[in-house]
Parts: structure tokens; sequence; C-alpha cells
């Protein structure tokens, strides 16, 4: 149940958080192109989508807790407490899902800058279809799906 398990509402709320900062670092990184502004942004939500598991010792000697948590927490804890162990396992987690955000995000880029162009290349034949149509007959017929303009004096 997500109200019973506390764990469970813990990572739905960082999800969400999550969200919202990297919709904002987006919205923010608006002076960019397109292209640096995608690689940070995924590059950001590798970073903070990578989980990692973690062991903290409890009071009880020998018992430990294990669970996950997101790589970067790990990664920063293991970094305060100088455990070299953790924060190199971490950090490597943490790296690798930034590389793999990061050629998300060009992947991305990629795609729409495709799509962008065969629009454009579309709209520049489009274009010179209608010019050189335009200086033959100056107006579009019914036939041909276009729309008529009214004329007066006639």
């Amino acid at each position: 149940m997500l109200i019973g398990n506390s764990m469970s509402s813990l990572w739905m709320i960082y999800i969400a958080l999550s969200l919202v900062v990297l919709l904002t670092g987006y919205l923010g990184l608006a002076f960019l192109p397109r292209l640096p502004r995608l690689v940070i942004t995924w590059a950001v939500a590798g970073v903070m989508w990578m989980p990692a598991a973690f062991e903290l010792p409890l009071t009880d000697d020998g018992e430990v807790y294990r669970g996950e948590a997101p790589g970067v927490m790990v990664a920063a804890v293991a970094f305060v407490e100088h455990n070299a162990v953790v924060l190199a396992g971490s950090g490597m987690k943490v790296v690798f899902a930034a590389v793999l955000g990061a050629l998300f995000g060009i992947v991305l880029w990629w795609f729409g800058h495709k799509r962008r162009v065969r629009k454009a290349e579309e709209a520049r034949a489009q274009a010179r279809r209608e010019q050189a149509g335009g200086e033959d007959e100056p107006s579009v017929s019914r036939a041909e799906g276009g729309r008529r303009e009214p004329v007066l004096g006639q």
C-alpha cells in the first residue's frame, strides 16, 4: 500500500520533485540552443534517477540496514563520511548515468533535428510550387483544395 509503506511514498515524492526540477531546469536553459539544453537536462536526469545501494550500521552489534537511494545522495554521504569504497561504487554509477542521459539527449536532438529539417524542406518545396504556379494562374481553383480569395469588380 502506498500510504502504509513510507519508502514507496518517499520515492514517489522524489520522482515528482525531480520532474519539477528537470522541467524548471530545461526552461531555465532557454537561452541555450536545443542540443546543449537537452544534453544538460538529460545528464542531470540520469544523475538524479540512478539508484544505488547503501548500508547503515544499526545499534545492535553486527546488524546493518540495507536499502537503495538516489546514487547522487549515496555518493554525497560517502564523500562526507570519507568512505572511499562506497564513493567509488556510487560515484561510478552516477557518472555512468550522466553519460547515458547525455547520450539520450543527443538522440532526442537528432530525431527532432531530422524532423525539423524534413519539414523545412517540405515548406521550401511548397513555397517554390506556389511561386511557380502563382505566376501563371493568379487564383487557385476549388478543385485543387486551395482557398479562393474574393475578387471585387467582376
